[in-house]
Formats: structure tokens, sequence, C-alpha cells
């Protein structure tokens, strides 16, 4: 029987599914949760034998099916298993929502450090670790938009063509369905990025959140796995290096970026070395970076508004403690935006 069940897991049937369908699983179960929250739940499953694994879930409560899909997020790592790119061995894909309330899917548990945290970081690496832990996180992002998506069978994943421009027009119209007051910032910069998209060169796999603490780093600093998979889709490969520079704040690089604690301490390199690093080891033309870091900032606005009006709507509880902090996010995004566009006018 079954040891132990957090919120999520109901342990007699997750526990036989796994047992029928998982190679090697050995009953019984233990379950620790690993991430919570909004995002998807993932969880450490330990097995009779202490063997780990990982099973992601949907949050609890959660609505659209489309926005937590497990199924593609299973079928990404599985197609990307046997490339270059790190992920977690896919082990199995449960579409029964009877067995836990919803879509499953298991993965190997790998072994590493999650890296949040100045803290966390100077326990698990040293000086020399750090800089190969950055040109590492580089080096991946290279290698995952150089994956032919039809070679591993995920040309389907997405549309090919046009990637910016549908996104801009997403988020503008959940902008416009969300926003709790008027921001300038976001509609000039939608109109100045709309009028300036440039040409997308090819059609690579594009990860979509993509930084250092959605990456599981050894202890020599290599990324052991990209984890976090689930918006992934096909599309503008330069749109993760325009992430990238927003989420990356080096020792040096003062304002700007989103203030990582984790990518200050020393050892790390700064943006603008990763951002050469990543243009020697693709081949690619990064000359237009600015548009995509600018983009960047605003579609997180764009999402952290969201966030935010779910908050001032009552939705995440009456507790309003700390919500503030979204909407002064939304509006550093937005202002970092309007300067990056403000400097290439």
């Amino acid at each position: 029987m079954d040891v132990t069940a957090p919120e999520g897991i109901d342990v007699e049937r997750v526990g036989t599914w796994l047992a029928e369908h998982i190679d090697g699983a050995e009953p019984p179960f233990t379950y620790y949760l690993i991430a919570g929250g909004h995002s998807n739940l993932t969880f450490k499953v330990t097995d009779a034998n202490g063997v780990a694994r990982v099973l992601r879930r949907p949050p609890l409560g959660h609505v659209l099916a489309t926005a937590h899909d497990m199924g593609r997020e299973h079928r990404i790592i599985a197609a990307l298993g046997p490339t270059t790119v790190p992920v977690a061995p896919a082990l199995g894909y449960c579409d029964d929502s009877d067995v836990n309330g919803a879509p499953f899917y298991v993965m190997g548990f790998v072994d590493g450090y999650v890296l949040r945290d100045a803290n966390t970081v100077r326990r698990a690496l040293d000086e020399a670790a750090r800089r190969i832990a950055a040109e590492d996180l580089v080096d991946v992002l290279a290698q995952i938009h150089a994956v032919d998506p039809d070679e591993v069978g995920l040309g389907e994943l997405g549309r090919r063509e046009g990637y910016i421009e549908r996104q801009l027009k997403r988020w503008y119209s959940q902008w416009e369905k969300s926003k709790t007051r008027e921001l300038p910032a976001i509609d000039d910069v939608y109109h100045h990025l709309m009028d300036r998209i440039p040409p997308q060169v090819g059609t690579s796999i594009v990860h979509g959140d993509y930084r250092l603490d959605n990456c599981m780093v050894s202890g020599d600093g290599r990324i052991a796995a990209v984890l976090d998979w689930e918006i992934c889709t096909l599309g503008d490969a330069m749109a993760d290096v325009g992430l990238l520079m927003v989420y990356w704040t080096g020792p040096k690089d003062g304002e700007g970026g989103l203030a990582s604690t984790a990518t200050a301490v020393e050892g790390f390199p700064d943006r603008s070395d990763l951002l050469e690093r990543y243009a020697k080891v693709s081949g690619r033309d990064v000359a237009d970076v600015d548009f995509y870091t600018a983009f960047a900032y605003w579609k997180l606005a764009c999402i952290v508004e969201g966030v935010y009006a779910r908050y001032v709507a009552g939705a995440m509880g009456s507790g309003r403690e700390g919500f503030e902090m979204f909407k002064l996010q939304v509006e550093r995004c937005a202002a970092m935006a309007a300067e990056i566009v403000g400097r290439g006018s």
C-alpha cells in the first residue's frame, strides 16, 4: 500500500498505474511535492527499491486543459531524448483522468540543483563551475534551436511562420481583456514592435521560458536537464535569446534584466558574454537582439498583468499581502521595453 499522498495524488489509483505501466516501478510508493503553485505540479515518486522518478500533473482546480497539456509536454521530452538536448527520460503518459483527476506523465529523476538564488549557487557551484554553467546554458539553447523538428517528430508542434506577429497579437489581446489600468507604454511598444518585426530566419523549436532556474545543473556546472517544456512550440529562435537576456543579470550588468540574484554571483559572465557565445556556437545573426529583448519584457508585462488581475478580482484568495509586487513588475517590464525601443528609434 502506498504510504504518503500529498494533495494532487490519488494514492491507490496512481500507485496501481505506476506498477502496471512504468518498467521496474515497485510499490509501495512515496510522494514528495517538488514544485507547486499555479503551474504544473511536480512530484518526486520513490518506489520500494528506492528508485526515484518524477510525476507531473496540472495544477489543482485548473480549467483549460490546453493550458496544461501533459501529453504535449511528454511528447516533447520523448522526442528530444535521443538528441543532444539534455532532458529527463520520458517513462510514461496517462491520459485517463479517472486515475488521478487529470492526465499526468512520468519521467526519470535527474539529480542536480535548481539555481534560484545566490545562496544555492554558492553552496552548489564553485566559481569555475559557475562559468561552465553559463556557457553550457547557452550551448544547450543553441542545441535546442539546431534540432530539426521534422526529424524528431515535432513538425506539427505549432505553426512555423509569423511567430512574433502572432505572439504580439495574442498577448495584446490578453492585455486588453485583463488590464486593470491604462499603461500607455504597453500600447506604444506594441505598435512599435509590430512595425519592425525582423524577418524570421528558419523555424526552430522555441522553449518559451528558457532560463537558468528552469534547468537542473550538476555539481560540475553542466546542464543535466532542461525542464518546463509546457509552452514549447515552433517559431523564431531569437525569442528565446531575448528572454534569456531579460532573465540574466551578470555580476557587472547592473540595471536591466529581472535582477536575478542567482546569476549576479561572482564567477558568472555578464549578459553580453552570453550573447556573444550564442552567436558563436549557433552561427546566428544576433544584431536584432534588442527587438527580441524588448518583446520579451513587453510579453512578460502582459502575462504578469493577467496574474495581477486575478488577484485584484479575488480569484487567488482573499489575502492581499504581497500581490502589489505583480503590479510593480508589470510597470517595470513595460518601462524596460519602452526604454529599449526608445534607444532604437
